[in-house]
């Protein structure tokens, strides 16, 4: 997640899960890529910036059954499941624009976040991502 004069990039998703919505850049890794590689290829696929990827976030999971969350599967057999490592990143260049499964990107606010219908998961992990951006333009 990149955090650049105090607002957050946002993506919306172009393909399921949650087509349709606003969420953080994220995707799955490639064989061999380790955790920071890949945090950094996604970025750059998505968004076109090229950063450093600073520190971790949270990790969690998400399991999507019901079919309004993009999932069409049962209890016993979910359609995805995703065990998701959210960074904290800094832009190193390239200007942002909507990439490959990307169909429109903004950097919004702290206080700009209930426009974009966010989940509720997404919202925590940004609140967290601003004050972990506050503490570190502190101490520098």
């Amino acid at each position: 997640m990149v955090i650049e004069n105090g607002r957050a990039l946002l993506i919306r998703r172009g393909s399921e899960p949650l087509r349709g919505h606003w969420s953080i850049p994220g995707g799955t890794l490639e064989l061999g890529e380790s955790l920071q590689q890949g945090v950094a290829r996604e970025l750059l696929e998505e968004t076109a910036l090229q950063v450093r990827v600073l520190e971790m976030i949270e990790a969690f999971d998400r399991i999507y059954i019901d079919q309004e969350d993009g999932g069409g599967g049962s209890p016993d057999r979910p359609r995805f499941h995703y065990v998701i490592i959210d960074y904290l990143c800094e832009r190193v260049a390239g200007e942002a624009h909507a990439g490959s499964d990307v169909t429109d990107l903004v950097y919004a606010g702290e206080d700009e976040l209930h426009l974009y219908q966010l989940t509720e998961t997404a919202t925590h992990i940004l609140l967290k991502a601003f004050a972990m951006d506050r503490d570190r333009r502190k101490l520098r």
